[in-house]
C-alpha cells in the first residue's frame, strides 16, 4: 500500500489547491464562472472603438457694432484669462469677428464631461459683471462627441415621381420623431432635406425703375413674416376669451400682395418688382443623391434625390441593440412607406460593424485555444491538454465579468488585450499541469497518495509562478500612465491584461489540481522483489 505523507503547504498556490481539491462546490464555481462570462459577453455594450472622454466647449459672445479688434481687446482676451483659472483645461482658442467673438475650450483627455461643462458655465456666469457695456448674454455650447457620431445613416428616396422633395421631407420627419423616442437613441438629424417655402425672385431692372433698394423689399417681407400670438384673458364671470388673428400669408397671392413702397401716390406691390413662386428652399445647397446601378452593365446609372436620417446613441449603451431597435421600427413602416412611394437604404450600420468585429475576434480566440490544445496533446497528453484548455475560457470569463462590472465595453482594443494575454494566460496552467505530470512519473510516486501529490506539485511551483506573473503585470503598468489620445485609446490593455493574468493564477491553482484528480491517475509500476540468492525478479 502507498504510504500517506503529510505535506506542509508553503505557498498560496498549495493552500488554494488543498482548499478546493475535494470541495464539492468547485465544479459549481467553474460552471458559475463560465455562465457569468457568457452573460457578460452577451449583454456588454459592443463598439468598434473604445469610448474616449473628450470634453470642451465654445463660448460665443455677441457685441453688436464692434470691430474684430475691439472684440479681441475687451471680450476675448479678458475671457481667456478667466477661463485659464479652470483646472483641467489644455487649450484655449479665441477668435474675433465683426460683432461677436468665440472662445473654444479643450480639456485634457479623460476629464469628466459633465463636470467640465459645469465648470465652464459657472466661470462665465461668475464673471458677467466684468463684461463691458453693449455685450449680450454669452452663449455656452459644450462639445458632445458621444452623440455627434451617428451609428446609423439611412437614405430615404422617392420611388414614385409623384412624391416631391417637400412630401419626402414630411414623411422622413415623421419617422424621425418616432425613432427619436426609441430607448437609448440620443440624437437624430436630417441631411439633404428640402423644405417648403415661398421663393421671391426680384427683378433688378424693375427695382431700379421704381427707385427701390433690395433692403426695402427685405424689410417689407419681414414685417409680415412673423407669427401673430393669440390674446387670451378671463372675464369677470371667469369665462375664457381668445382673440385669433388670421395668418397674413397663406398663398402665393398673399406674398405678392405685400406693399413694399409708395410711388406717386400708388402702392407698389411685391408682385410688381418680383416673381413669387411656391416651392422649396432654393437657397439650401446641401443636397444629396443616391445612385442606383442596374445589373445590366450596359444600362446607365440613375440618380435620385435623397434625405439622410442619422441616428446617434447615448454614451455607454450597446450600439448593436440600438441599431437593431431602429431597424425593427423601420420594418414596421415598410408597408406605409411603400404606399407613399418612398424607399430607403441603410448606408451605415455601426452596430452591425461592431458586432462583426467582436464576432471575428472571438472566432480568432477560439482558433487560438484549439491550436494551444493540439500542441499540448503532443507535449503532455490529451487529458492534460483538456485540463489546460478548460482554464482558458474560465480565465476569459472572469476577465469579461470584471470588465462588465467596471463599466467597460467590448471593442477591438478590449479583444486585442485578450488576444495579447492569451499566450500568457495558459502559462500558469501549463506549469502546474507539467509539474503534476512530472510528479506522477517520479520514482517515488508509489509512496504518495494522489491528493498529496497534487497539492505538493501545485505548491512547489507557486512562488516562482507568482513572481513571473507579477513581472509581466509590471510591464503593463507604464501603459496606464500614457496620456493624451493614445493613452485613452489603449487604456483597455493595462486594465484587462493584469486582471486576466491574476485570474489565470487563481484558475490554475484551483481548477488544474481539481480536474487532474478527476481525469489523471497514477501510473502502475512493477515492483522489484529481492530473492535469497541476491538476484532480482
Amino acid at each position: 500500500m502507498a504510504e500517506h505523507i503529510n505535506y506542509e503547504v508553503k505557498d498560496y498556490a498549495g493552500k488554494l489547491a488543498k482548499t478546493f481539491l475535494k470541495n464539492p462546490l468547485t465544479s459549481v464555481l467553474g460552471i458559475f464562472l463560465l455562465a457569468m462570462g457568457y452573460l457578460s459577453l452577451s449583454i456588454m455594450p459592443r463598439e468598434e472603438d473604445p469610448q474616449i472622454a473628450i470634453s470642451g466647449g465654445a463660448v460665443v459672445v455677441a457685441m453688436p457694432g464692434a470691430s474684430p479688434r475691439e472684440v479681441e481687446n475687451i471680450v476675448i482676451n479678458p475671457l481667456e484669462r478667466k477661463l485659464r483659472e479652470i483646472k483641467g483645461i489644455e487649450h484655449i482658442y479665441g477668435q474675433a469677428f465683426d460683432n461677436y467673438g468665440v472662445v473654444n475650450v479643450m480639456y485634457y483627455i479623460g476629464e469628466d464631461r459633465e463636470d467640465a461643462n459645469l465648470k465652464l458655465y459657472d466661470k462665465v456666469m461668475q464673471n458677467m459683471d466684468m463684461m463691458p457695456k453693449g455685450v449680450m448674454q454669452p452663449l455656452i455650447k459644450p462639445f458632445d462627441i458621444d452623440i455627434d457620431i451617428p451609428i446609423l445613416t439611412i437614405a430615404f428616396y422617392a420611388k414614385d415621381k409623384k412624391v416631391d422633395d417637400v412630401r419626402l421631407f414630411e414623411i422622413v420627419r415623421h419617422l424621425q420623431q418616432k425613432i427619436n423616442a426609441i430607448k437609448n437613441v440620443a440624437k437624430t438629424t436630417l441631411k439633404g432635406a428640402r423644405k417648403a417655402q415661398y421663393n421671391i425672385e426680384v427683378d433688378m431692372g424693375k427695382l431700379s425703375a421704381y427707385h427701390l433698394s433690395l433692403g426695402q423689399i427685405m424689410k417689407a417681407v419681414q414685417s409680415v413674416a412673423v407669427d401673430v400670438p393669440d390674446v387670451k384673458g378671463r372675464t369677470k364671470k371667469n369665462e375664457l376669451v381668445i382673440f385669433g388673428v388670421k395668418n397674413a400669408i397663406e398663398s402665393v397671392e398673399d406674398v405678392g400682395s405685400v406693399i413694399v413702397a409708395q410711388y406717386m401716390g400708388s402702392p407698389i406691390y411685391l408682385r410688381d418688382v418680383a416673381k413669387v413662386t411656391e416651392g422649396v428652399d432654393i437657397q439650401n445647397f446641401k443636397t444629396a443623391k443616391v445612385r442606383f446601378r442596374d445589373n445590366n452593365q450596359t444600362a446607365l446609372d440613375t440618380e435620385k434625390s435623397q434625405v439622410t436620417l442619422t441616428v446617434a446613441k447615448l454614451g455607454g449603451t450597446n450600439a448593436v441593440f440600438v441599431a437593431e431597435d431602429v431597424l425593427e421600427l423601420l420594418k414596421e413602416y415598410d408597408e406605409e412607406l411603400a404606399k407613399e412611394g418612398v424607399g430607403y437604404i441603410v448606408t451605415r450600420n455601426y452596430g452591425e460593424r461592431a458586432n462583426d468585429a467582436v464576432n471575428e475576434l472571438m472566432s480568432h480566440l477560439i482558433i487560438t485555444i484549439v491550436i494551444i490544445a493540439v500542441m499540448l496533446v503532443f507535449a503532455l497528453g490529451w487529458k492534460e491538454s483538456l485540463i489546460v484548455t478548460f482554464t482558458v475560457p474560465a480565465i476569459l470569463a472572469v476577465t469579461l465579468f470584471i470588465a462588465f462590472m467596471s463599466g467597460q465595453t467590448i471593442n477591438r482594443i478590449t479583444l486585442f488585450a485578450f488576444l495579447l494575454s492569451l499566450g500568457l494566460l495558459v502559462d500558469a496552467a501549463i506549469i502546474v499541469i507539467e509539474n503534476i505530470h512530472r510528479h506522477l512519473h517520479a520514482h517515488d510516486v508509489d509512496q504518495k497518495d494522489m491528493d498529496t501529490l497534487l497539492v505538493e506539485a501545485t505548491d512547489e511551483i507557486g512562488a516562482p509562478t507568482n513572481i513571473a506573473t507579477l513581472a509581466i503585470i509590471l510591464t503593463m503598468v507604464p501603459m496606464a500612465f500614457v496620456g493624451g489620445m493614445m493613452g485613452a485609446f489603449m487604456k483597455p490593455i493595462p486594465l484587462n491584461v493584469p486582471v486576466a493574468l491574476i485570474a489565470s493564477l487563481f484558475v490554475a491553482y484551483i481548477f488544474t489540481p481539481y480536474l487532474s484528480r478527476k481525469l489523471l491517475k497514477k501510473p502502475t509500476h512493477k515492483h522489484h522483489r529481492h530473492k535469497k540468492g541476491g538476484t532480482h525478479a
